[in-house]
C-alpha cells in the first residue's frame, strides 16, 4: 500500500545526504512508492474547527531524493495541507534543542492521534527526553548528579574526580564540557551554565573509556537493529560524529544486551519506534534518544543491512494497526 509521508525536518539544503538518517528514511520511502513530502515546523498550524483534534496544517512540499551529492532532492511547491486528511504519515525528524517550541510542535502533532502516524509518537518525545527518559534505567548508569548549585557539584566532584558537566537538554555533543579533579574553572563553568540555561545541569564521572568509544545502539520498536562505535578524534574527548568523531563496526557486550532487553518493551509500548542509546566502556548507558536518532546510514556501510528498511517495515505495520482500529 502507497502511504503518503511528510517529513517534518530541517531545510533540504542543509543535509549531508552521507551520513543524515532522515534523508536515508525518505530515500527507503520513495523506493517503496510512497509519496515523500517535506515541511518546516515552523509552518506547523492549528486551526479550532468544533472537535478536540482540530484541523492541523503545515506548508507541505513534495520532494524527490537521490544519492547525489549537490543534486540530492528535487521540491514541488509548497502548499497549506491538511495533517489529518492528506497525510498517512509524519516523521518527526527535525533537531534539537529540545525546547518550548520543540515541544508546543509535538503537543500539536498529538491530536492526529488516531488519524494520522507520527513517528516518534510525539506525547511519549514529551515524556521521553534524553537525558531524562534514562533515569528510569539508573542501575544502567554511571553515577550522575542532576542540579544548579555549585556547592552539590562541587560535594559530587570530591567524590567523583574529574567530570563531564553537560546542558540537560543538550544534543549531538554540544557544550559538554572535562573538569579535572582539581576544579579548576569549575564555579566560573556554572555561572556560565546557569546564566544560559533555566534548568539543572548533568554532571557525571569522566569515564576513561571514552578513549576507547561510545557506541550507538539503534532499536526499532524495542528490537536490536544495529550498532556503531564513535571513537573522538584527534584532540577530543567528545566521540559524536558531529563533533569530528568516527565510526567503526561494532557488535554488543553481555551487558548491552542485557540493557536492551530492559528497555526494549517498554520503548514499543510508547510508540518510539526508531530509538538509538549509547552505551561507554561497554557498560554505561549515557543517553537514550528519540527526537531524532542518527547512526543507521553507518550501521548499514559496516553491515550491509538496511536499517530504514526495517524502520519502514515497523511504520507500515503500526499504521496498519492504526487503520484497523
Amino acid at each position: 500500500m502507497s502511504l503518503r509521508v511528510a517529513v517534518q525536518m530541517d531545510p533540504m539544503e542543509s543535509v549531508k545526504i552521507a551520513g543524515d538518517s532522515s534523508f536515508a528514511l525518505m530515500l527507503a520511502a520513495q523506493e517503496r512508492g510512497h509519496t515523500v513530502m517535506h515541511y518546516d515546523v515552523g509552518t506547523l498550524a492549528w486551526e479550532a474547527d468544533g472537535t478536540k483534534a482540530g484541523r492541523i496544517t503545515a506548508h507541505c512540499a513534495p520532494v524527490t531524493v537521490q544519492r547525489v551529492e549537490g543534486d540530492h532532492f528535487t521540491m514541488g511547491e509548497r502548499r497549506q495541507t491538511d495533517l489529518a486528511k492528506d497525510v498517512d504519515v509524519i516523521l518527526m525528524r527535525q533537531d534539537p534543542p529540545f525546547d518550548l517550541g520543540y515541544i508546543s510542535a509535538a503537543l500539536i502533532l498529538d491530536r492526529l492521534q488516531g488519524q494520522t502516524l507520527v513517528s516518534n509518537d510525539p506525547r511519549e518525545v514529551v515524556n521521553a527526553p534524553e537525558k531524562m527518559f534514562v533515569l528510569d534505567y539508573a542501575e544502567f548508569m554511571p553515577p550522575t548528579l542532576i542540579a544548579r548549585t555549585l556547592d552539590e557539584v562541587r560535594a559530587f566532584q570530591a567524590k567523583h574526580g574529574a567530570v563531564v558537566v553537560k546542558p540537560l537538554h543538550g544534543n549531538g555533543g554540544k557544550a559538554i564540557f572535562k573538569l579535572d579533579a582539581d576544579g579548576t574553572n569549575l564555579s566560573a563553568l556554572f555561572e556560565v551554565f546557569n546564566q544560559t540555561w533555566p534548568e539543572a545541569h548533568m554532571v557525571q564521572p569522566f569515564l576513561p573509556e571514552v578513549s576507547e568509544g561510545d557506541k550507538r545502539i539503534v532499536l526499532i520498536d524495542g528490537e536490536f537493529a544495529g550498532a556503531i562505535n564513535r571513537k573522538p578524534g584527534e584532540g577530543e574527548f567528545r566521540s559524536n560524529l558531529a563533533q569530528g568523531g568516527y565510526a567503526e563496526s561494532a557488535t554488543l557486550t553481555a551487558r548491552e544486551e542485557e540493557i536492551c532487553a530492559a528497555m526494549g518493551p517498554e520503548l514499543k509500548r510508547r510508540g518510539l519506534t526508531f530509538v538509538g542509546i549509547d552505551v561507554i566502556g561497554g557498560k554505561w548507558l549515557t543517553e537514550i534518544n528519540v527526537t531524532s536518532p542518527t547512526g543507521i546510514v553507518a550501521i548499514d556501510q559496516f553491515n550491509g543491512t538496511d536499517t530504514a528498511g526495517k524502520i519502514w517495515d515497523a511504520l507500515e505495520r503500526r499504521h496498519a494497526e492504526m487503520v484497523k482500529g
